[in-house]
């Protein structure tokens, strides 16, 4: 069962994973919309940008008591946001080019699942704080 401060930390990342979200669709829209730039490498680099923005607020307000020097976890980071990635763009491209959705309702769809494989790894293999609880 979970305690009230872990469901804090999952609520906290809720609202930071929220927040660099919205700022990576409006990176998508930009990259696509004004730049004209394809579709999957705008996903690519609105996804590592606002990747690295969470990262930065992760550290200090979500996962409060690594022990994990911020180096090593920025690359575990980048290391969990690639397989992130990886699915953004595959599962983009299914969606996009042979479901014929559009980029952002596809976006928007394949965030959830990315979010949640973030979210854990996150927790458990990179900061490592499962039962670590800084209020």
């Amino acid at each position: 069962m979970l305690g009230i401060p872990a469901v804090r930390r999952f609520a906290k990342s809720l609202s930071v994973g929220f927040a660099t979200f919205s700022f990576d669709l409006l990176l998508l829209f930009v990259f696509i919309d004004v730049f004209h730039l394809h579709y999957l490498f705008s996903a690519g680099i609105a996804f590592t940008i606002a990747t690295t923005i969470n990262y930065l607020i992760s550290r200090h307000h979500v996962f409060v008591g690594s022990k994990r020097e911020a180096y090593v976890g920025y690359a575990l980071f980048l290391f969990i946001g690639g397989v992130g990635l990886v699915l953004i763009t595959g599962l983009m491209y299914l969606f996009v080019d042979i479901f014929h959705f559009h980029y952002l309702i596809s976006r928007i769809l394949i965030a959830g699942v990315v979010g949640w494989w973030n979210y854990l790894m996150n927790l458990y293999v990179n900061f490592r704080v499962v039962g670590v609880h800084h209020d």
